[in-house]
């Protein structure tokens, strides 16, 4: 682009023709004897022709100022800027990955050595597809290029000083749709995806928390160790956590039995330690609600300080000697401490209520619940009767003190408004109370009744086993005295036996039953004799048989 201009008048007419001051490649007048006023732009600033990258035109700016197009000198033509008046030619939508442009317009004795003149200079060029007619396809190497070839769009291009309408044109350059183009920047995106999904993998990776070290197998130098791990303190959890992965394996047998056996018992050993601990933690949380308690009282006696300080100076001595102002302020401030007072006061009464229902609890809990005899039913409904009578003569003291609180109330109603709601608070809360005390005896009365009526039910289910305990003895009394009869009659056999063939030897021709039991009765009177007579008319075809049979063999 060095090519020398011997005369430059036809190039001080072009450009006066597009309306631009004759102006060379070094941004100095072509013209020192050029008159501004012969219908050509004036004010213009010379600029240098070369683009920085391009050696054509320089980079714009800023989009406020717009770009002033040069001519452009080429070895084999020369490119005419356009009007700047008239409007930027219109271009398509951009393609994805475009690196290809349509060039059109082209002077029709135009070659591929002079388009690679013109656009090789925008970048790199890897193919040119030259249509028959007055068009073409550029591929650049970089997608930047093709900025840089749409600059080029709109100038009139012209071969040599030739004035054939053959040598002669008017760009057109416009973003092209090309397949190559297409693929390449699908297959971008796709490495840049692969490339995202690796960073964010190797993000997560770092981010993720370390896992946890593999279970060893059990040997038995571990199961040494693990014993020591697992009476230390430290490493109590990780040595509990082997010991249950162990225990889930299956590795106890016979030969190891006792070696686990050790291990659970020390972990066994660790529960004083843990409950310790527990009791530890809530000693050192109930002397901090012990603490903050006490300090929620201060700080709510203080409140009240401040209220009466707030009351004393809203009294008639005091009020009527400040200003209108600081009354306004004074009365502000008033209400603020009361609705603070009120708030730390509802607190620190909500606290007493929990502790006070706490200690309800822990007091129902410690009653026995065992009911197995007379004695612990009779105490546990003696103990309900007295905290039953607590709790009622509690309930009665709330009342007077709520109706004395009632009647003060009725008495003073032209006091002022702020003892007034100080009353109505005071009253809300032994209300609160009241309320409290009554579903807790009514609670306690339930509980009252139910265990008279367990306590009386236990008292009849030993009657029933007392009577039960008395037909059992009197049952065995029986059963001794029939088992005495038995054995008294049985050892008579023998000599009522002798007595009887006897009496058979004497009366040949036989003799009956009740014959022969009367002569048993005469000839012994005893009370033994009897119930033998009676027991042998029970039992007195067998008892016959037999001492026939003796009288016989005798």
């Amino acid at each position: 682009m060095t090519m020398p201009m011997s005369d430059p008048n036809p190039w001080a007419a072009a450009m006066n023709n597009m309306g631009m001051p004759p102006i060379g490649m070094t941004g100095q007048p072509l013209l020192p004897d050029f008159d501004p006023n012969l219908g050509m732009m004036a004010g213009i600033t010379p600029i240098n022709a070369m683009m920085p990258g391009l050696g054509m035109v320089p980079t714009p700016v800023s989009q406020d100022v717009p770009v002033v197009k040069e001519i452009i000198h080429c070895k084999s033509c020369t490119l005419f800027p356009p009007n700047p008046n008239l409007p930027p030619p219109a271009t398509r939508e951009r393609p994805p990955g475009c690196k290809t442009v349509f060039v059109g317009g082209l002077p029709e004795n135009a070659t591929e050595q002079l388009i690679m003149e013109v656009f090789g200079q925008c970048g790199d060029i890897t193919a040119i597809r030259k249509s028959k007619k007055n068009f073409c396809h550029i591929r650049f190497a970089e997608e930047s290029t093709v900025d840089k070839a749409l600059f080029l769009s709109g100038y009139r291009i012209r071969l040599g000083s030739s004035t054939d309408k053959k040598d002669t044109g008017r760009l057109h350059v416009d973003f092209a749709q090309a397949r190559d183009d297409l693929y390449e920047w699908e297959c971008r995106q796709r490495m840049l995806a692969r490339e995202e999904r690796h960073r964010r993998k190797l993000e997560e990776d770092r981010l993720r928390p370390p896992s946890p070290p593999p279970i060893v197998h059990y040997s038995e130098h571990e199961c040494s160790q693990l014993g020591d791990k697992i009476k230390d303190d430290g490493k109590f959890a990780e040595a509990v956590r082997v010991l249950l992965t162990w225990l889930e394996r299956g590795e106890v047998n016979r030969r190891n039995a006792n070696n686990f056996y050790s291990m659970i018992q020390s972990s066994n050993s660790h529960i004083r330690r843990l409950i310790g601990e527990k009791s530890q933690h809530e000693k050192e949380m109930e002397e901090a609600k012990d603490k903050f308690k006490t300090a929620l009282a201060g700080i709510v006696a203080q409140f009240e300080q401040i209220v009466s300080v707030f009351q004393a100076a809203s009294k008639q001595k005091a009020w009527d000697h400040f200003s209108k102002a600081q009354r306004k302020n004074l009365d502000m401030w008033r209400k603020q401490a009361e609705e603070i007072r009120n708030m730390h006061n509802e607190q620190l009464m909500g606290i007493r209520r929990e502790e006070e229902m706490e200690m309800s609890d822990d007091d129902m809990e410690d009653v026995p619940d065992s009911k197995d005899s007379e004695d612990s039913g009779v105490s546990q409904a003696e103990a309900l009767k007295e905290e039953n009578d607590s709790l009622r003569c509690q309930l009665d003291a709330y009342r007077n003190e709520v109706e004395l609180l009632k009647q003060e109330q009725g008495k003073n109603q032209p006091v002022r408004s702020e003892e007034d709601t100080t009353h109505s608070q005071q009253l809300s809360f032994l209300q609160q109370a009241l309320q409290g005390m009554q579903k807790q005896l009514l609670k306690m009365r339930d509980e009252l009744k139910q265990r008279e009526a367990e306590l009386e039910k236990s008292l009849e289910d030993k009657q029933q086993l007392k009577s039960q305990v008395q037909n059992l003895k009197e049952g065995l009394q029986k059963l001794q005295s029939t088992h005495t009869m038995q054995v008294s009659v049985t050892d008579d056999i023998p000599h009522s036996a002798g007595i009887i063939s006897t009496f058979l030897h004497v009366h040949p021709f036989g003799a009956s039953i009740e014959y022969i039991c009367s002569y048993l009765q005469r000839l012994d009177t005893k009370e033994r004799w009897n119930s033998a007579a009676l027991w042998y008319k029970s039992r007195l075809h067998a008892f016959i048989q037999t001492a026939c049979w003796s009288a016989l063999l005798g």
